[in-house]
């Protein structure tokens, strides 16, 4: 379950940096290289799908992670930047292209540094008062 959790985690951040680097570097691939335009890359779907994948990888990734680690707020900037991410791709015509692309790179960011965040204190040891725990410094008192 720990491993599902941080591959997760692992993929959210690469969704987010995909999804971030398709916003900003997209327009100036398009400008250098006209002839990709033609694969209609800057289509709508794109978004819609990153969304569809992010969401749920988000929602395991820091509900698991905040059940081991019981640290809230992460899951809370997690919550928040799929809500800017969704509220990209819903409000997308409204806000116009830089209002999109504010709220597609804000939302990216704040989930790819929600799950930095969860699967920095996924790895580390945790301060458990285990039986096993105990029982080592109890040797190494009596030792």
């Amino acid at each position: 379950m720990k491993r599902t959790q941080a591959v997760t985690d692992k993929l959210a951040i690469g969704l987010s940096a995909m999804c971030t680097l398709h916003c900003l570097a997209l327009p100036l691939i398009l400008a250098l290289v006209p002839s990709l335009a033609a694969l209609q890359l800057d289509n709508e779907a794109f978004h819609v799908w990153m969304v569809v994948a992010v969401i749920p990888t988000s929602i395991y990734a820091l509900t698991m992670g905040c059940k081991q680690h019981k640290r809230y707020r992460v899951l809370l900037l997690g919550v928040a930047g799929l809500t800017l991410l969704a509220a990209a791709v819903v409000l997308g015509e409204q806000t116009g292209e830089l209002g999109e692309k504010i709220l597609t790179v804000s939302g990216a960011s704040l989930v790819a540094l929600g799950h930095l965040w969860n699967f920095r204190l996924c790895r580390k040891p945790s301060n458990c008062a285990c039986p096993e725990s105990n029982t080592d410094k109890s040797k190494a008192v009596a030792g």
